[in-house]
């Protein structure tokens, strides 16, 4: 009887070496994986780090610097808030470093609350770190609820084409009864109250609602008048024009004594606080909450002609 057939001594090396470079080559693919994804999550967590402000320059910077705060648009709790102003501007007075504030401005106005917190916080800054001025440099425009927290600084420095001033404050709204008229829509607002549907823009204007109006336009106006006065004391020129709401270009705010100077952030930083580094400060939104912001401004915007009539230093 034959023995059985035995398999040939080179096919089985043939197949440990085909076995024995799957496995290596599935090891060199795990370790390109790993390193790859190591790459990834290392490039996405300093992009994080950096989109958060974690490595703000305090901390990198050994020498006095002029820490920077930026103040973009308009006033107002989802836009230009006091709550990030002045956060913005705790952490450049608080830093040990920091020579010189530079505030820059480029803002129409706004909320008189948001800019009254930004001013009285600002005193209290400067007050609390007396060692540390703060400059004012203005961009295209500081007006109205803008040059309300301009007040609060040491110096304002401009360009000879900012647009400066707007000392006043409005309220707006629209009418609607002439074209509900036309429509043949008839309103019905029931109250609790007589005047709880004041300046209701569906209704006809009340007289004594309107006399009232204007007498807490008047009142916040004395506000701001007051809170300029007290800051820039006696580099006013006495101008009747001063606090009607008229607005000045830059050269104009200089002779008025509403600014002081000519200046750039660079040229404040340099030869007036005397410290070139410059440090940024501001605190900056997320990309989600810039993208939430802009689709609720979206919505306020398309909403804004049936809302009532809001206070703005605008």
């Amino acid at each position: 009887m034959s023995e059985p057939q035995k398999e040939p001594d080179w096919e089985r090396k043939v197949l440990e070496k085909l076995a024995l470079s799957a496995i290596q080559e599935q090891r060199r693919s795990r370790h390109w994986s790993i390193l790859f994804k190591t790459l990834g999550f290392l490039y996405l967590f300093i992009v994080l780090f950096l989109a958060a402000g974690w490595f703000r320059n305090d901390g990198v910077i050994p020498k006095a610097h002029t820490a920077l705060v930026d103040l973009q648009g308009v006033i107002a709790s989802d836009q230009a808030s006091a709550d990030a102003i002045i956060a913005s501007l705790q952490g450049a007075f608080e830093d040990k470093k920091t020579k010189g504030v530079v505030l820059r401005i480029n803002s129409p106005g706004g909320s008189p609350v948001q800019a009254g917190q930004i001013y009285d916080e600002v005193k209290r800054l400067r007050k609390l770190h007396s060692a540390i001025p703060l400059y004012v440099v203005v961009d295209d425009i500081c007006a109205s609820g803008g040059y309300y927290v301009a007040a609060s600084a040491d110096k304002i420095f401009v360009d000879k084409a900012s647009l400066v001033g707007s000392i006043g404050v409005l309220m707006d709204g629209f009418g609607f009864t002439e074209t509900m008229k036309k429509l043949g829509v008839e309103r019905r607002l029931l109250t609790a109250g007589e005047n709880k549907g004041f300046l209701d823009p569906f209704s006809p204007a009340n007289p004594a609602q309107q006399v009232y109006a204007k007498r807490l336009l008047e009142e916040i106006h004395g506000q701001f008048v007051g809170a300029v006065r007290a800051g820039r004391g006696a580099r006013l020129k006495d101008d009747p024009e001063l606090f009607s709401g008229l607005v000045w270009s830059g050269e104009k705010s200089i002779e008025l004594g509403l600014a002081d100077a000519y200046g750039s952030v660079e040229s404040v930083a340099r030869d007036v606080v005397k410290a070139e580094d410059i440090v940024d400060y501001t605190q900056r939104e997320s990309f989600a909450e810039r993208l939430a912001g802009r689709l609720g401004a979206s919505i306020a915007s398309a909403l804004a002609p049936f809302e009532k009539a809001g206070v703005r230093l605008r």
